[in-house]
């Protein structure tokens, strides 16, 4: 496993090699200072989903989801549990596809509420519908080995 790992910061986009030993330590932003792993869902823009999906060397789990969609809100609340259970090893956020409808097309996404896996800067799997916060986990679990950094 390398010992450092490449984090986009969802606040400002900056690219920061984060030490493998801090991501649990509060790792923070060398820019704006912003802490980059913190087991809460991050709200991203279009360039920061961009970015983050590119080059994050740490799993990355994007859920795609717009405010009218009910089954988006109701499972905001298991995606905020899953991330909370994997901090450190995957990190979470959200796009919303009404304010960004490119990133839907560019994707083809068909359906909401969708999760898309990434890591490494490549697509790894999607998962549709509504899930508890146990399926996601179980989801990223079996997409991505333990560790893998």
């Amino acid at each position: 496993m390398a010992d450092a790992v490449k984090l986009c910061c969802t606040t400002c986009g900056q690219m920061n090699r984060v030490p493998v030993a801090k991501l649990a330590d509060g790792a923070k932003c060398g820019s704006c200072g912003d802490p980059l792993v913190t087991g809460k869902v991050a709200e991203l823009d279009v360039a920061a989903h961009d970015k983050a999906t590119r080059g994050d060397e740490l799993p990355l789990i994007v859920d795609y989801w717009a405010p009218w969609c009910g089954p988006c809100r109701m499972m905001a609340p298991e995606f905020a549990k899953a991330a909370k259970a994997l901090e450190g090893r995957a990190r979470f956020a959200k796009i919303n596809t009404q304010d960004h409808p490119k990133v839907s097309e560019k994707l083809r996404i068909q359906g909401i509420p969708l999760l898309i896996l990434y890591h490494k800067g490549r697509e790894v799997a999607r998962l549709p519908g509504a899930r508890p916060a146990a399926d996601i986990v179980a989801f990223v679990e079996s997409k991505v080995p333990a560790r893998a950094g």
